[in-house]
């Protein structure tokens, strides 16, 4: 009898990969829309937010420079950057790109760096068309021009690209897995955020959003989401709030991004966004959010529990009914993960060592909840909304 409820109790965790899977094929991409621009081409300002960004900023910059599209203006916001951003930005400029940097006022109280970085860069700009590109990317040369044209297709005010996670290091490849894991299981494919007419489906991708200026200007831009970590998502729920349209796609062959190197960044970047910013994205309003500290850190504790009872089970400390269960559930973790690194071209070997990724996952989602609405990064303290 206790295998039969053992077995029962695994079902969940059998089902949810194929739930998520069969979610995240209602999706379309930047591959779908031409690569000409349009006879009557929108000036596009593409704003860079940068602040101590020397290990990017030169690629970034260099890769929209060499954009296909024929009317491109590009602003890179320098945040009184205490590395060497600025001279790189400098020798670009003197090279004679057509580049143009900003280094904004003092961060004002109650701004988060980022937001007044792009407000800084908005000012300066003139396009018809606002493109918002995070430091740490680089773009294939036809992404301006795809989504301009699925822009139009889409009549969208606001459209958002989910690229390719370049995964470098050791630790990149366990973690952020994880983390894109969780975030594909609660959002599904782009139509399905497209389509949805819930506000707390909606998110955007703040390392590449695109929008129409006067939709933009309409909204308030950034100072509207001034004191929120998570900006992207704010905004993009402040638009389909406000009867605007948001679209969401893949540009995995039109955008790239490196978004952490190390385990502290990964600890401290995902720190400051699982919680603090997380919280605007779960349902049901304020019960929602009070148990979201609980359906934060469940995936990870799914990914640990499991293999560490098979484990116990080796030395006699658990058995039967609670040893079968756990080895279901691991098994299925497993197969999962093996799926998920034969799809990112990685070794399936990193998929053996997913109870390692999630303790790390654990760990960070636990001290993101603790540190709560307390934000550092860049040398900064911020307290979110």
């Amino acid at each position: 009898m206790q295998h039969l409820v053992a077995v029962a109790l695994a079902l969940p965790w059998i089902a949810l990969p194929l739930v998520v899977l069969a979610r995240a094929r209602r999706s379309r991409s930047l591959d779908e829309y031409p690569n000409h621009p349009p006879d009557d081409s929108p000036l596009v300002s593409v704003i860079i937010p940068a602040r101590n960004e020397s290990r990017n900023i030169e690629r970034c910059v260099r890769s929209v420079l060499a954009s296909s599209y024929p009317r491109v203006e590009i602003i890179v916001v320098d945040d009184h950057s205490t590395d060497d951003t600025g001279d790189t930005l400098r020798r670009i400029a003197d090279d004679g790109a057509r580049l143009h940097v900003v280094v904004p006022d003092a961060l004002p109280a109650g701004w988060f760096g980022k937001q007044w970085a792009c407000t800084a860069g908005f000012s300066a700009s003139v396009g018809d068309v606002v493109a918002f590109l995070d430091a740490d990317t680089w773009q294939a040369s036809d992404l301006v021009t795809r989504a301009v044209n699925a822009m139009r297709e889409r009549n969208a005010d606001l459209l958002t690209v989910a690229g390719t996670q370049v995964l470098g290091s050791f630790w990149e490849r366990l973690v952020q897995p994880q983390v894109f894991g969780i975030m594909l299981a609660r959002y599904g494919g782009t139509e399905l955020v497209n389509q949805s007419r819930r506000v707390s489906d909606k998110i955007a991708n703040g390392q590449c959003i695109f929008f129409r200026r006067g939709a933009y200007v309409d909204i308030g831009g950034h100072e509207a989401v001034r004191d929120k970590v998570a900006e992207d998502l704010a905004l993009a729920q402040m638009f389909f709030v406000r009867g605007k349209r948001t679209v969401v796609l893949l540009g995995l062959r039109q955008l790239s991004t490196r978004m952490y190197t190390t385990l502290r960044e990964l600890s401290d970047g995902w720190g400051k966004n699982l919680y603090a910013g997380g919280r605007d994205a779960m349902p049901a309003g304020a019960f929602g959010r009070a148990l979201y500290p609980l359906a934060l850190v469940l995936p990870a504790m799914s990914g640990v529990i499991p293999p560490l009872l098979v484990a116990l089970s080796l030395f006699g400390v658990v058995s039967g009914g609670v040893t079968l269960w756990a080895s279901i559930v691991s098994l299925t973790n497993l197969l999962w993960w093996l799926i998920v690194y034969v799809r990112l071209g990685q070794s399936i070997l990193y998929a053996l060592l997913y109870p390692i990724g999630a303790a790390m996952l654990l760990y960070i989602t636990v001290g993101s909840v603790v540190r709560g609405r307390r934000v550092e990064w860049k040398g900064r303290t911020y307290r979110a909304a």
